[in-house]
């Protein structure tokens, strides 16, 4: 038989020895346990995450930054900066900044363009382009009289509000720009433009920040000028040359009328671009007419007839009288018949002594001034009295013929 302890055991002997490896092995389970509580301890951690400003700590078992920002819903664009980089390890007490990116126009010198930045706010933008070297200024994004900035202003600072001459502070620069328009009642209209730019402190609490209105308005302006006119000589071959020259028709100036398209940046002219010019009235040609006609020589006076009989010149005193008086009055009118002055004086000026006609002749006969002057008269022939202005025109006529008043002397029959 077998030996007793070879005797295979009963099912409580086997029972009773199973206990202490039961035991062991709970023992064991707890040792395990303990273990694991102490990696699940390790392996978490306390971060701290700032986005875009807002900061908040979490805890995480995540192994990297990207796993960190997954595990929180946090996409990121790949205009967005996450510093430390999404590959870093994450530790106990890391801090994680995402930082969005946004698209600006910005105004460098004068020339305008877009560019990315993923600054907290504009003032740190501004520093961050103004580094650079350049004039910088961001230009706002317009919507009807909307302006707006995808980014606060100043997280921190108040900022400065130039429009309109006026220079006002606002305390709260953290809020978007068209709201600080909106609580200072300025408009602005599709023209005007809006700049965000840095300004200089002058001591500390001093905006960094400060908002430009610039007030843009563009019309047309219409401007006159006067056109000269030109003068133009003519010859008349009717006209005596002794007569002198005659201004024969007035000249007159016209005008010219331009149109420009005008813009100014708050009251200042930038540009200006003619659109059209023309001449709205025109000017009128003085015209002088010159006479070229030379006059004939005088006649010479008939050699007085002789009498038939010397013995009957004296028959009676009144005869000899009237005859005188005859002789007197012929030799007084340059051998003209009797009243012919008074007839062309009458045809000449209506037989007004004083009349100027406004178109270079005077008095009685019509005289130039040139002419007058020649015959040796004074002053002008109106100024005279019409017995001088007789004895001249009588002067004229002896020595140049009826031909000086080549229309009336005809309608007389003198020519």
């Amino acid at each position: 038989m077998p030996e007793a302890s070879d005797a295979p055991a009963t099912t409580a002997t086997r029972r009773r020895r199973r206990l202490p490896l039961i035991a062991g092995l709970a023992a064991g389970a707890l040792v395990l346990a303990g273990g694991a509580a102490t990696a699940y301890e390790s392996a978490r951690k306390s971060v701290t995450l700032d986005i875009d400003g807002e900061t908040r700590t979490v805890q995480t078992f995540s192994g990297s930054v990207a796993g960190l920002l997954d595990a929180q819903g946090v996409e990121v664009g790949e205009r967005d900066a996450v510093t430390p980089g999404a590959d870093a390890a994450l530790r106990d007490g890391s801090q994680i900044v995402v930082r969005s990116g946004h698209q600006l126009t910005v105004d460098v010198d004068g020339e305008q363009g877009d560019v990315w930045v993923t600054a907290l706010d504009a003032e740190e933008a501004l520093r961050g382009l103004d580094a650079r070297g350049s004039d910088v200024s961001l230009v706002a994004s317009r919507s009807g009289d909307r302006a707006s900035l995808p980014l606060q202003l100043d997280a921190d600072q108040p900022v400065a509000v130039v429009a309109d001459g006026t220079t006002t502070v606002v305390d709260d620069g953290s809020v978007g720009l068209d709201a600080i328009l909106q609580g200072l009642g300025l408009t602005v209209d599709d023209d005007d433009h809006v700049f965000v730019e840095s300004q200089a402190a002058k001591a500390d609490g001093d905006p960094a920040v400060r908002i430009v209105i610039e007030r843009v308005e563009t019309k047309k302006v219409t401007k006159k000028v006067a056109v000269d006119h030109k003068s133009r000589t003519e010859q008349d071959a009717d006209r005596y040359a002794d007569l002198g020259s005659k201004v024969a028709q007035k000249g007159k100036e016209g005008e010219r009328t331009l149109t420009y398209r005008v813009t100014t940046v708050d009251g200042d002219v930038v540009a200006k671009k003619k659109l059209s010019d023309k001449v709205t009235t025109k000017p009128v040609t003085e015209v002088v007419v010159e006479g070229t006609k030379e006059r004939p020589e005088p006649e010479p006076e008939p050699a007085p007839e002789e009498s038939s009989s010397s013995s009957s010149s004296d028959s009676s005193s009144d005869s000899s009288s009237d005859d005188s008086s005859s002789g007197d009055s012929s030799a007084a009118t340059g051998s003209a018949p009797a009243g012919v002055w008074a007839d062309l004086a009458q045809c000449e000026s209506g037989g007004d002594p004083a009349t100027n006609t406004g178109n270079g002749y005077y008095g009685l006969y019509q005289f130039s001034a040139e002419t007058w002057h020649a015959m040796g008269g004074s002053g002008l022939p109106s100024e005279n009295s019409a017995a001088e202005q007789t004895r001249l025109a009588q002067k004229l006529q002896a020595q140049s013929g009826w031909g000086q008043w080549p229309g009336c002397a005809a309608k007389l029959g003198l020519l």
